[in-house]
């Protein structure tokens, strides 16, 4: 008796495994678990394993595009947020700054901000570019001087001590008003008594600015003079690069 020859299917494949066959049988099907708005696609490779790729409803397939946006990810940070760039801290730390006397919080040097400093010695740099002076260099090098100088007297003259992220952070928003001062003298000349009285009053908000936040913070009150004090000197070096 002959024997009725099985379907090709049947005997290569087990009903138990996976099939492999032509695009028509495909089937979508939701996960059970995770995001139920993704939907995974079986793709048929006669030669590899099932692969299945997540298909987001908004057209995000999480390759080149999805790391400028958070579309089809459920609480993602903002990119610039991943980056350190928070533009909500830098407006707050700069109203602080030139509100110096408004009462400054304690917690304002938890965050470590490094993005508004460096956008400050930026346009500082530009300004005095704008007005024939390239001193892009002298900035960022004085800059370091003072960090590491004011990073070795404070944790000298404090008990608790402070890295030196916070440092930088603080001296680099202090600068805001040498910045402010820079702007004005692409439009004005800051040569003569103007120039002078300008950039004593730029220096000493700076410096008032910078040492209310050390003092409040480190609770070094009967030691305010002594910090003020490097603090104010390099706060002038910057103020002499803006004057000639």
């Amino acid at each position: 008796m002959e024997q009725q020859q099985k379907p090709v299917h049947s005997v290569l494949f087990d009903s138990s495994e996976p099939y492999y066959g032509s695009p028509e049988n495909l089937q979508f099907y939701n996960t059970s678990y995770g995001d139920p708005s993704i939907t995974y696609s079986a793709q048929a490779n006669p030669y590899y394993p099932t692969t299945h790729y997540p298909t987001y409803h908004n057209g995000s397939t999480g390759g080149f595009w999805s790391a400028f946006g958070t579309g089809g990810f459920d609480e993602e940070p903002p990119l610039l947020e991943e980056l350190g760039i928070n533009f909500g801290h830098i407006k707050s730390k700069s109203l602080a700054v030139l509100n110096p006397l408004k009462t400054v919080d304690k917690n304002i040097m938890d965050d470590t901000d490094l993005a508004g400093p460096l956008l400050f010695c930026l346009i500082f740099g530009i300004s005095l570019l704008l007005t024939g002076k390239v001193h892009f260099g002298y900035i960022y090098g004085v800059a370091l001087l003072g960090w590491v100088s004011i990073y070795v007297i404070l944790n000298l003259m404090s008990e608790s001590g402070v890295d030196g992220y916070r440092i930088a952070s603080v001296l680099g928003y202090c600068l805001l008003p040498l910045v402010l001062l820079s702007c004005v003298g692409v439009v004005l000349p800051l040569s003569g008594p103007i120039g002078l009285i300008s950039s004593t009053l730029a220096i000493s908000w700076c410096t008032y600015s910078s040492s209310t936040m050390f003092v409040t913070v480190l609770q070094m009150s009967e030691q305010r003079i002594l910090v003020a004090y490097p603090v104010g000197l390099l706060y002038v070096c910057f103020a002499l690069m803006s004057i000639f």
